[in-house]
């Protein structure tokens, strides 16, 4: 079952570094972006980003490559209408943001929480993902897994469970 994902725009823009005067393009590139990424993963996707200070008087909604966009209405911010989706998909949704606050209201719903770089970074290597081997430095071939201490207990070639399923939970992205 696709998991439909909650991007917060401006978030991921910010965490790409995109510059001030050339807002516009950016936005257009990551929408673009998104809709390659929906077309290879089958998931839903809703972009939301700020109109709260030159906005409409309310929410605008529009279907660009089938990517849902939502301008917030002025007077209301992206955050609060990413954690009003959060509240009503609850589990069923993945969010993509860096806000504190919205990482603690998504994750008090049930849903997955994804930082607004690290998924930057995942719609960048999964364009032009190849079939790169885990853990090994391609020019040497040496393993980059990090190492424990002796005072570790237990498999030391396998993670914590915390990272074991943090991975499972990517995996889908």
């Amino acid at each position: 079952m696709p998991t439909h994902l909650i991007v917060d725009g401006y978030n991921v823009l910010a965490g790409a570094g995109a510059l001030p005067g050339r807002l516009e393009s950016a936005r257009e590139v990551l929408l673009h972006d998104l809709a390659a990424y929906r077309h290879r993963k089958n998931h839903a996707i809703t972009v939301v980003f700020d109109g709260w200070q030159q906005g409409q008087p309310s929410e605008r909604r529009e279907h660009r490559a089938g990517v849902q966009v939502i301008y917030s209405k002025r007077g209301e911010r992206a955050d609060q209408v990413i954690q009003r989706l959060a509240r009503e998909y609850g589990a069923d949704c993945a969010v993509v943001s860096s806000d504190h606050e919205i990482v603690n209201t998504a994750r008090a719903h049930g849903a997955m929480v994804m930082g607004a770089r690290e998924f930057a970074d995942k719609l960048r290597v999964s364009s032009s993902a190849g079939g790169a081997i885990p853990y090994k430095e391609l020019d040497t071939g040496v393993d980059v897994r990090p190492t424990r201490g002796p005072e570790k207990k237990g498999n030391p070639r396998k993670l914590p469970k915390s990272q074991r399923q943090r991975a499972r939970q990517l995996k889908r992205f």
